[in-house]
């Protein structure tokens, strides 16, 4: 096993990243198709596609999710998704055409480095071009570039977020696993305990986001500088509405690892793929993903490196 996402057979990562625009995008594709549903709790969301994961409507797989820096900007990468995948005879047959079906999600990372730089067109393609099998890099990769979290004193004091991920597979074959990028308003916890969140004026000690509301100390309000997306993906045989009952349950992993979350300033969002492979029971899927979600922010923290003036969890350790 690799522990991470790329425990699903049949599935792919492609990871690229602009270091001077501190925004990248990460591209998770099933070239074979893969049911797929979506729960989307934060108030602030940019995605697309999600009115197609629906389970009254039509189209049952997509071949690939697309996670994204660059806010609605970044939307464009998926594009270069579509793009590639059509080159390469991938899609839902529809006579004329292969029509690839993508979905995404973006978070706002514009005011960590150059707000002109974006995940666009090109990146998209490039991501897909270089997907592995094989390797995945977690930390400052991909959608996780410029992510960073605790932000509810301004930006000046977050830590740096970043894109992680876990996966359990159990002894009848049951693979579940998660691709988190973490780029949250709130703190993130371990055992009940912050490990990357808001910092004091200083910068050597993490403070407590919701303390700090509770006192009245945030400055200037709340921003939108944020968002938590992800991918949960199983080998389960699941239907739409089901894919979309596990990424219900799989926020819990983000309430388990993220508080505050969910806000009016979040656009948090969760998908599920199925391969279809193993038959499972509904509750212990939901509860497994609830696990490798919240075990995959806390990866994704873990394996974060400090950017600019920007500490990570390393830095403190």
């Amino acid at each position: 096993m690799y522990n991470n996402v790329l425990d699903v057979k049949g599935i792919k990562i492609g990871q690229v990243e602009d270091r001077e625009g501190l925004t990248g995008c990460t591209v998770v594709i099933c070239e074979e198709g893969a049911v797929c549903g979506v729960d989307v709790r934060g108030a602030a969301p940019g995605t697309r596609e999600t009115d197609l994961l629906d389970p009254i409507n039509m189209i049952q797989k997509v071949h690939a999710v697309v996670l994204s820096g660059g806010s609605a900007f970044g939307l464009e990468s998926t594009c270069g998704v579509s793009k590639y995948l059509e080159e390469n005879n991938i899609g839902f047959d529809v006579g004329v055409a292969k029509v690839p079906i993508v979905v995404g999600a973006v978070l706002f990372d514009l005011a960590v480095g150059n707000p002109k730089c974006r995940p666009d067109i090109a990146m998209g393609y490039k991501a897909c071009e270089i997907a592995s099998k094989t390797e995945l890099k977690q930390g400052n990769y991909g959608a996780g570039c410029g992510a960073t979290v605790g932000k509810i004193r301004g930006p000046e004091y977050a830590m740096k977020g970043g894109i992680g991920s876990y996966s359990i597979k159990l002894d009848n074959g049951l693979v579940v696993s998660a691709l988190i990028a973490v780029n949250a308003l709130g703190d993130v916890y371990e055992n009940g305990k912050v490990i990357a969140g808001v910092m004091d004026n200083d910068k050597t000690k993490v403070l407590n986001s919701y303390e700090i509301m509770k006192n009245g100390l945030t400055k200037g309000g709340f921003n939108i500088d944020n968002t938590t997306i992800g991918v949960v993906v199983t080998n389960a045989k699941l239907t739409k509405a089901e894919c979309k009952k596990v990424s219900q349950m799989a926020h819990n992993g983000y309430a388990k690892s993220i508080f505050p979350i969910h806000t009016p300033h979040d656009g948090d969002t969760i998908f599920t793929m199925a391969t279809g492979e193993i038959e499972t029971d509904m509750t212990l899927l939901g509860s497994l993903a609830t696990e490798v979600v919240e075990k995959s922010v806390i990866n994704a923290i873990k394996n974060a490196e400090g950017v600019k003036n920007i500490l990570a969890y390393k830095d403190l350790i």
